[in-house]
């Protein structure tokens, strides 16, 4: 797996971040929130229809808004916006070459069986297939939305590296998850080209190594 900087256009090129939300949207007081207030050039993609979400609709939003960026990005999804991110890449089929160069997922919701509320069942059946670019999912051990070993499962599946995020509930506002400083030390990581070959193959299948120089006091474990 190549770096993130090697597959831009310029390496002195920093991708645009894509904050893709997910069911009822990312409120004032969400990490999202804070990162588009935060991050030089990132904004919030607008899928509409927050609280009756459309599959095709969202995924159509999403391509377009990847599009018009008109430089490279980075998505960083959380929940329901984990599945929009899979179903673009399924629907697609971007390549090494796209203007995607890598994706943060954090808290995909079970959306196959028995999920929390059924309008994230729209997006059934989960998209199977390996992301054609390098991602970070990142599962927390009491999420209410998805099962911790399915989440782990989930990540294989897609080819992502995994964080376990402990006890982090759903890692939103409601869980105390403001301005999710670990979670930016992450988009660093990616973005920085932190998940090259030779790391990643001394690591166990779909988990994250671990590294010294990541935030102090998140942990990675197998």
């Amino acid at each position: 797996m190549t770096h993130l900087r090697h597959s831009q256009k310029s390496a002195s090129q920093e991708p645009a971040v894509l904050l893709v939300p997910g069911l009822d949207g990312s409120g004032p007081d969400h990490w999202q929130s804070a990162w588009e207030r935060e991050l030089p050039d990132a904004r919030k993609v607008d899928l509409g229809m927050w609280d009756n979400p459309h599959r095709n609709t969202w995924v159509n939003k999403l391509n377009l808004a990847v599009h018009r960026a008109g430089k490279p990005v980075v998505l960083v999804a959380h929940s329901l916006g984990c599945l929009v991110t899979a179903w673009w890449a399924k629907f697609e089929q971007p390549g090494w070459s796209e203007p995607v160069v890598g994706a943060l997922l954090v808290a995909p919701p079970e959306v196959d069986f028995f999920p929390r509320d059924e309008r994230v069942s729209r997006f059934a059946p989960t998209p199977a297939d390996a992301l054609p670019f390098p991602s970070i999912l990142v599962g927390s051990r009491n999420d209410p939305w998805i099962n911790f070993d399915a989440a782990r499962m989930l990540a294989r599946r897609w080819g992502s590296a995994f964080v376990d995020a402990g006890d982090a509930g759903h890692i939103n506002a409601e869980s105390g998850h403001h301005r999710w400083l670990n979670g930016r030390a992450l988009l660093d990581r990616l973005i920085g080209g932190g998940l090259d070959t030779a790391s990643r193959s001394a690591a166990a299948p779909g988990t994250l190594p671990i590294h010294s120089d990541w935030a102090e006091g998140l942990e990675y474990r197998s």
